[in-house]
C-alpha cells in the first residue's frame, strides 16, 4: 500500500490540461444566465416558514456550481466579483444610501468577460458574496388568468422589481407648505379679499393618522379650510345653474368680540346615469419607499373598491414608475375587472422615483383613450417623493399646467408617512385642476373612490372664484380663516386666465371670515389721519361675488348678492365653527386666548348632528385625543 502522500506527490507531477476556451466562454455565460434568473421574480410559491432550511436563491447557487466544473466556476465568480468591485465599491465609499433599492442585472458581454477574466484572475473571492448580498430575493407573481396575461404588458423596471424586506424609512423628511397665516385686516384700508375655492381634504386624512399613531400633526401639515371641508354638511341644493349659495353667521366661540360669517356653496347633485363615458389613467408609485404596508399595498387595495363603481364602458390603464416608466395594463374595459386586478396585483416596489417619465406616458396615454364627449384623468398614485426628472415643485406646476390647458386633468392620492412630500402632492393637484386625498385606511378610500367619485372626476364647474367686498360702515375688521394656498390677487378675479379651483357634481366648499362689527371692541388701533366715520349702507355686511366657468368654456360667468347683517346661526355653522377652532389648537394659534379643546369638544359633540357615517363623532374623538397628547 502506498503512502497517502506518495499519491499526493504522484498527483502534482501529472500535466496540467491545457485550457479549454470554448468551454470557458460556454461556463460564463451560464454563470450569467443564471445570476440574472436569480434577480427576477421566478414563478413557483414564496417560501413559507415550514420550508427547507436552504432557500430558493441558495438552491439556485448551488444549482449554477453543480452545473459548471469547479475550476469554471471559480472563473465565473471571479468576474462577476471583479464587475461587483468595480461597480459596487465606488459607492460604498460614498456612504451607505438611506434606501437600499435594488436593481435589474447586468449582463455583461462574453469578449468582456474574458477580458475581465484574464486581467484580474486573482480577484478576492469575498467580493462575489458582496454582489449575492445585493441581489434582492426572489418573489412570486401574483396568479393571474392567461387572458389577464395576455392583456397586461409590463415594462422593464417599470414597478413589476421583486419584493424586498420592508425598508424602514428615515424618520421627519415630510414636507409641507410654509405659507403664512392669514391676518387680520383693516376694512377701510383693504375691504376686498379673494381667493379661489378648493375641495382638497388631505389634510384632515393627515392630521387623523398623526394623531391615531400617537403624535400631534406638524403646524404646516394643519389646512383649517381642508379640515372644514371633510365634512358634508346639510346646504340647500340648487334649484337652478350649477350650485347654490348658504349663508349663516353666528358668535364666535373663542372670542366674544368678534362674529363668525359662512359662506358655502352647494354644488347641484350628481346624474349618475346621464355622465359620460369615463377613461381612467392609474399612474402608480412603484418606488423603493412605496414598499410599507400603508403605501403600495393600500393602494392595491383602494383602487379595488375603486374598480367597483365603474361602469363597463369605462376604460382603465395602468403606468407605473420607478427608477424608469412603462405601461404595465393597456386600455382595458372596466368590466375586465380579473384582467386590472391581475395587473394591480403583480406590482411590486423598489427603484427610484422618476414622476416625470411617469407623467408623461400618463398623460400620452390619457389623450390616446380620448374620443369626443369622454371625460379622460390621470390618478396618481404616490407619497410624493419624486427624486428623478422633474422634483421641483415650481418645474412640476408649469408642466402640469400645460396639460391641464389642453384638457388632460391630474388628481393626487397620498399614501404613508416618513417621507410624504404634502408639497409635491398639492402642487400636482392645484395645477392639474383636481383633487389631492390622503388615504390612510381603507375607510377613507371608501369615502374618497366610492362614495365621492362622480363628484371627483365629473366638474359641474371650472376656475370657481370667491369675491367678498367688506362695508366699512358694518365691518371695522375681517379675516379669512385658511386658503392661505388658495389666495388670489384682487385683480385675478376678472381675469379669465388665472387658474382656480372646480366644483364637482355633488361638492360643497365652506369658508369662514372671523369679522369685527363696527361698534365692538377692535383688535387694531385707528389711524390718527383717517376717517372717523364710515358712510354707507349699515343693512349689509359686504358683497359677495362668484366667477366661474362651466366645463370647457374660456369665458367666465358671474354671481353677485348681497350679503345681509341679519343673518342667524345654525348647526352646520356651529359644528365647522367648533373644527375650525380644532385646526387653530393644532397650529398653536394664539388668537384662541384661553379656549381649549375642551370647549372644541364641547361646541363639536352639541353640533354633531345626524353624522350617518360617523365622521364627526370620530372628529370629537380625535380632538380627545390631542388634548391627551398636548
Amino acid at each position: 500500500m502506498s503512502d497517502d502522500l506518495d499519491d499526493l506527490k504522484a498527483a502534482f507531477s501529472v500535466a496540467t490540461p491545457a485550457p479549454d476556451a470554448k468551454r470557458r466562454v460556454e461556463n460564463v455565460a451560464l454563470a450569467q444566465e443564471n445570476f440574472a434568473r436569480l434577480q427576477g421574480s421566478p414563478a413557483e410559491a414564496r417560501p413559507m416558514k415550514d420550508a427547507p432550511s436552504m432557500g430558493v436563491f441558495a438552491k439556485g447557487i448551488r444549482a449554477m456550481f453543480d452545473a459548471i466544473s469547479s475550476k469554471a466556476g471559480l472563473t465565473a465568480t471571479t468576474a462577476l466579483a471583479a464587475f461587483g468591485l468595480v461597480m459596487v465599491l465606488p459607492v460604498l465609499r460614498e456612504g451607505p444610501p438611506k434606501v437600499f433599492t435594488p436593481q435589474p442585472a447586468v449582463l455583461i458581454e462574453a469578449p468582456v468577460l474574458e477580458e475581465l477574466i484574464a486581467t484580474e484572475p486573482e480577484a478576492d473571492m469575498a467580493v462575489g458574496a458582496i454582489a449575492s448580498e445585493m441581489a434582492p430575493s426572489p418573489v412570486p407573481a401574483p396568479r393571474m388568468s392567461a387572458k389577464s396575461q395576455s392583456r397586461t404588458r409590463v415594462a422593464p423596471g417599470a414597478g413589476l422589481i421583486a419584493d424586498a424586506p420592508v425598508v424602514a424609512v428615515e424618520a421627519d423628511t415630510e414636507a409641507f407648505a410654509s405659507v403664512p397665516k392669514n391676518t387680520l385686516k383693516v376694512t377701510r384700508e383693504t375691504p376686498v379679499s379673494t381667493f379661489s375655492v378648493d375641495v382638497d381634504t388631505a389634510s384632515y386624512s393627515i392630521v387623523r393618522s398623526s394623531l391615531m399613531n400617537g403624535q400631534l400633526p406638524p403646524a404646516a401639515a394643519v389646512r383649517i379650510e381642508e379640515m372644514v371641508n371633510y365634512f358634508p354638511y346639510d346646504y340647500a341644493a340648487p334649484s337652478e345653474g350649477a350650485f347654490a349659495t348658504s349663508l349663516a353667521m353666528m358668535t364666535t366661540p373663542w372670542n366674544e368680540s368678534t362674529q363668525l360669517l359662512r359662506i358655502a356653496l352647494q354644488g347641484k347633485m350628481p346624474e349618475v346615469e346621464a355622465r359620460p363615458p369615463l377613461n381612467l389613467v392609474f399612474l402608480i408609485d412603484t418606488s423603493g419607499s412605496m414598499n410599507q404596508p400603508d403605501k403600495l399595498p393600500l393602494l392595491k387595495q383602494s383602487l379595488r373598491l375603486m374598480l367597483g363603481q365603474l361602469r363597463a364602458e369605462d376604460q382603465v390603464a395602468i403606468v407605473a414608475y420607478a427608477g424608469s416608466a412603462g405601461q404595465v395594463l393597456e386600455p382595458t374595459a372596466a368590466r375586465e375587472r380579473d384582467t386590472i386586478l391581475g395587473a394591480l396585483d403583480n406590482l411590486a416596489a423598489g427603484g427610484g422615483t422618476n414622476g416625470q417619465a411617469g407623467l408623461q406616458q400618463a398623460y400620452a396615454l390619457a389623450k390616446q383613450m380620448q374620443d369626443e364627449g369622454e371625460v379622460s384623468r390621470v390618478l396618481l398614485a404616490t407619497d410624493g417623493d419624486f427624486n428623478v426628472g422633474l422634483s421641483n415643485p415650481e418645474a412640476l406646476k408649469d408642466y402640469i399646467a400645460d396639460k391641464r390647458d389642453s384638457g388632460m386633468f391630474l388628481s393626487v392620492l397620498g399614501f404613508g408617512h416618513g417621507n410624504l412630500d404634502d408639497v409635491t402632492m398639492q402642487a400636482l393637484a392645484q395645477n392639474g385642476n383636481g383633487q389631492a386625498s390622503y388615504i390612510d385606511s381603507l375607510p377613507e378610500a371608501q369615502k374618497v373612490l366610492v362614495d365621492q367619485l362622480t363628484g371627483a372626476f365629473f366638474p359641474i364647474a371650472s376656475d370657481v372664484k370667491v369675491q367678498v367686498e367688506f362695508n366699512p360702515a358694518t365691518v371695522a375688521e375681517y379675516r379669512l380663516i385658511g386658503y392661505e394656498t388658495r389666495a388670489l390677487a384682487r385683480e385675478d378675479f376678472n381675469n379669465d386666465k388665472v387658474d382656480a379651483g372646480d366644483i364637482g357634481a355633488g361638492h360643497q366648499v365652506t369658508a369662514l371670515y372671523e369679522v369685527t362689527l363696527v361698534g365692538n371692541e377692535t383688535q387694531v388701533d385707528a389711524l390718527r389721519y383717517g376717517e372717523s366715520s364710515a358712510d354707507g349702507s349699515t343693512d349689509e355686511l359686504g358683497f359677495l361675488k362668484l366667477r366661474f366657468k362651466e366645463p370647457g368654456a374660456q369665458d367666465s360667468q358671474l354671481i353677485k348678492r348681497a350679503i345681509p347683517t341679519t343673518l342667524e346661526p345654525d348647526t352646520e355653522l356651529e359644528f365647522a365653527a367648533a373644527v375650525s377652532g380644532f385646526g387653530e389648537l393644532l397650529r398653536g394659534s394664539v388668537r384662541l386666548g384661553n379656549w381649549s379643546y375642551k370647549e372644541a369638544i364641547t361646541a363639536a359633540s352639541n353640533a354633531r348632528g345626524e353624522d350617518s357615517f360617523g365622521y364627526r363623532a370620530e372628529a370629537i374623538q380625535l380632538m380627545r385625543l390631542a388634548a391627551s397628547l398636548k
